[in-house]
């Protein structure tokens, strides 16, 4: 199991993003995705620990393919350059409750917690959950552990003004802007390369365990 070697093998496809190189490096292909699975069930295996929900989710399930969908972009390169699995209850990485993103790529390795791209009922359900909720979100996001990794929510693509229903004058309404829900923390070199990274990983995904618990008590209103 080789941290370095997956890296390796993404920087190398990244130059070389063709059909007939991957073919010629298939074996390093199925070498660093068969590590990056053992990887990704470790992780499950420690986050299970403090969140019960990640019990007896399939490694199978939440990590994603290597292979891009290019019939509706303009880019066709037919391969990522990352590794990434999204541990999660109710579908793995297509599940719409909050859960931990891991993503490997050269220089730009971090990891994520909570909802990517919910569909327009969940959005609108949790939006309203935190319109109602406000000082119980700020708790969680205010706590030293918390904030020591996590420093705001990803707010690409966020709307320019209140989202219809809501008063423009809410105090935290650019919380009420975003499209996503998740958090981010980038990865350093030196914790990639530590012998006890999934332990360590683990310790900083806990500290956001308690903000998917708020936000999938809402997603689970709505989806079941």
């Amino acid at each position: 199991m080789s941290i370095a070697g997956i890296l390796s093998f993404l920087s190398d496809l990244k130059e070389n993003n063709n059909r007939e190189w991957f073919a010629e490096n298939k074996h390093r292909y199925d070498e660093t995705r068969a590590d990056f699975e053992e990887i990704s069930q470790l992780l499950i295996n420690e986050v299970a620990r403090f969140d019960e929900d990640i019990k007896h989710i399939s490694v199978k399930d939440c990590v994603f393919r290597i292979y891009r969908d290019t019939r509706f972009s303009q880019d066709k390169t037919p391969y990522k350059t990352h590794y990434g699995v999204f541990i999660a209850a109710g579908g793995g990485r297509k599940s719409v409750r909050g859960g931990y993103y891991l993503h490997f790529e050269p220089g730009k390795s971090f990891v994520a917690v909570g909802v990517w791209c919910p569909p327009p009922d969940v959005l609108k359900a949790l939006r309203k959950s935190i319109y109602d909720n406000i000082d119980e979100l700020k708790k969680i996001t205010n706590e030293a552990g918390f904030k020591s990794y996590f420093k705001g929510f990803y707010d690409e693509e966020k709307l320019k003004t209140a989202p219809k229903g809501f008063p423009k004058d809410f105090p935290d309404i650019d919380l009420l802007k975003l499209k996503h829900y998740m958090v981010e923390f980038t990865l350093p070199e030196s914790l990639l390369s530590d012998k006890d990274f999934i332990i360590e990983l683990a310790l900083i995904l806990k500290t956001a365990q308690p903000l998917n618990a708020f936000l999938n008590f809402t997603v689970d209103e709505v989806v079941s």
